[in-house]
């Protein structure tokens, strides 16, 4: 029980650490404050400086950079410049669905192949989320921008193939460290292609840092550590509930007006994942 009560905290913080991020990214870009270039470059950039700084203090040393395999370094870029790139052409409510569908088939697609047999109640869980979340976007979803599509699925499947390479890591904090290391300079040379179009304004290179050392770096090594306590299947439904956080948060914090159609998609995707995560007596 322990075990299920540590995961099920650190999934929900790392849930909330995604959804702040999508905010951040969708305030920064829809306001023209900052590319997406240089949005993703800052923000891998502060989120590796964060997390080499913490293993310095941890382990008083660099060996965060050392180590072999570039699936980590490369399907964090391969997530975070199509993510952002998309939101420029695609609106909010649609890149989740997109997004976070693609992470779903990614995930359980490997699931299923690695021989992971979901329980009823699991699929019961999906069916239950992944209907919420289609009753909040389908509506807006009609015809969606073809590049901006293609952005997304591909932002969605590099996180899922993300997530599934930290279910292996012995140490998210280090593991999310050399990811973020590695995946800089690839960020940093889109940045210089795509120099030209640059447009870096204060607030926008703050919101890029708030969601590079912040929601992406802390959150993603939470994510990392709670992966240990889940099944791919598990750790793909969950995350259908991020758009809805995102939904709420904005109408928190950004003075948005709450709908009957968000409050009843909440509330179906959080009954879905309390069956995947739940436990029957």
């Amino acid at each position: 029980m322990r075990r299920t009560a540590e995961t099920t905290a650190l999934t929900s913080l790392a849930l909330v650490s995604f959804a702040a991020n999508s905010i951040l990214n969708r305030k920064a870009l829809a306001g023209h404050l900052i590319d997406a270039a240089s949005f993703t470059s800052i923000r891998l950039a502060s989120g590796a400086i964060v997390l080499a700084a913490l293993m310095r203090l941890r382990a008083g040393g660099w060996g965060a950079a050392r180590g072999r395999g570039v699936v980590g370094p490369l399907a964090l870029f391969a997530y975070a410049a199509p993510f952002s790139f998309a939101y420029l052409r695609i609106g909010a409510s649609v890149g989740a669905l997109l997004a976070f569908g693609a992470v779903q088939l990614t995930m359980i697609g490997w699931a299923l192949a690695r021989g992971e047999r979901p329980t009823a109640r699991v699929w019961a869980g999906l069916v239950l989320a992944g209907g919420g979340l289609g009753w909040l976007v389908v509506p807006a979803a009609t015809r969606p921008d073809p590049l901006g599509t293609l952005l997304m699925i591909t932002a969605g499947v590099a996180w899922g193939v993300y997530s599934l390479a930290g279910k292996r890591a012995p140490d998210p904090l280090a593991a999310n460290a050399r990811n973020f290391l590695w995946a800089t300079p690839l960020a940093l040379a889109l940045g210089l292609v795509a120099g030209g179009r640059a447009t870096v304004s204060a607030p926008g290179a703050a919101l890029a840092v708030g969601s590079g050392a912040v929601t992406s770096a802390l959150g993603y090594a939470i994510w990392y550590r709670a992966l240990r306590g889940l099944t791919a299947t598990q750790a793909a439904i969950v995350q259908l509930s991020v758009p809805v956080i995102a939904g709420l948060g904005a109408v928190a914090l950004l003075g948005e007006h709450p709908s009957g159609r968000l409050v009843t998609s909440a509330l179906a995707v959080l009954g879905g994942v309390a069956l995947v995560l739940g436990r029957w007596r």
